[in-house]
């Protein structure tokens, strides 16, 4: 692992981490797609006639919320089933905009020579069609299919960790949604935590993450 400059983070509990590197999730920490995912998701449901049933994996592949909807489909009914929402969401990019405090963030971190990525449960091209609206260029993009397992599992943050060339013990992972905060605490990553999910240490939004990495 390389040794970049570090920070310091003092954590709930009141301890104080190291902190080396960065790992973002996408959807609702650093991109603002709410609204996009709630309108594709129910416009699809209703097609499919599963709108009364349908409720949202947020922080998931799309394929978790399908196979909870039809749960004996095979993998090509599913991928099928998957396909024309997939397609909607790359195309319903109507208010996906930065969260506030984003941009000032990766200057931040940039400035301080912190290395970053983002780490998504998204597709590739999902991936980029809402960063691109977002504006957000990330060093390093992990998506769902560079993984064999997704959130919750910790394995799309242990890759993440690898490829910035850092130990994941002293990177930060910032998380909106259960699955990723789960993710997250299962790496052994400073799990950084939105929504009042309960975590190593808790943040409203991320501007009070940069005020903590500055302390």
């Amino acid at each position: 692992m390389r040794q970049d400059a570090c920070m310091e983070i003092r954590v709930d509990d009141g301890s104080v981490r190291t902190i080396r590197g960065v790992l973002f999730d996408m959807d609702g920490t650093i991109v603002d797609s709410g609204a996009s995912t709630v309108r594709t998701w129910t416009q699809w449901a209703e097609r499919m006639g599963v709108a009364d049933r349908l409720e949202i994996l947020h922080g998931q592949p799309a394929i978790e919320t399908v196979r909870a909807l039809f749960p004996n489909a095979t993998p090509e009914e599913l991928a099928g089933l998957c396909a024309d929402q997939t397609v909607a969401e790359r195309e319903d990019l109507d208010g996906v905009v930065a969260m506030p405090g984003a941009h000032d963030l990766f200057a931040f971190l940039e400035e301080n020579k912190i290395p970053w990525a983002v780490v998504t449960s998204a597709d590739l091209l999902l991936a980029q069609a809402r960063l691109g609206s977002a504006g957000i260029t990330p060093p390093i993009l992990v998506t769902c299919e560079d993984i064999t397992h997704g959130k919750p599992h910790p394995e799309p943050f242990l890759l993440g960790a690898s490829l910035i060339g850092v130990d994941i013990t002293e990177c930060v992972v910032v998380e909106d949604a259960p699955a990723g905060v789960q993710a997250g605490l299962a790496s052994g990553a400073v799990t950084a935590a939105l929504n009042g999910h309960v975590a190593t240490v808790g943040i409203s939004d991320l501007v009070h993450l940069r005020e903590l990495l500055a302390d």
